[in-house]
């Protein structure tokens, strides 16, 4: 079974926000690690070399293969700031209304800057996929 590309690094996610060249994604990076931190109560992880995680999530697929991941993520892109929340779009349509400029895939959620987004309800928006993500996280396995 071919392992994850994307696996948990010792890089400081501070570096990494460094390394952005632009100042407003600096910025923006920034804040939403903060926000990403307060909902889940965890600090930022590096997965690879450009993905912000916190937390874990750990499930299994209808095939019995296993899957520990981060809780919920982002990521600066070129042509966007990716929120991996994995957010059910039909549970969150209420929010994602108030949301601002943005698109979703994937239960991913795409944005350009956060002048763009109302951040009150991003930060309901994340604690929401928090919360949902939990639901479904399995406990550790018996030995």
């Amino acid at each position: 079974m071919a392992e994850p590309k994307t696996k948990k690094t010792a890089n400081s996610a501070a570096s990494f926000f460094a390394t952005l060249k632009d100042e407003q994604v600096r910025s923006d990076c920034k804040t939403i690690s903060a926000i990403m931190q307060a909902a889940t109560k965890e600090p930022p992880v590096m997965w690879g070399s450009s993905i912000v995680g916190f937390g874990h999530h750990r499930s299994l697929y209808a095939s019995g293969k296993e899957s520990n991941w981060m809780l919920i993520a982002f990521s600066p892109r070129k042509q966007n700031i990716v929120l991996y929340l994995m957010i059910s779009q039909d549970k969150q349509e209420h929010l994602l209304a108030k949301l601002g400029k943005y698109d979703t895939a994937g239960g991913c959620l795409y944005i350009k800057r956060l002048s763009d987004i109302h951040l009150p309800t991003l930060k309901k928006l994340v604690a929401a996929a928090v919360k949902e993500r939990r639901k479904t996280h399995l406990p550790a396995a018996k030995a």
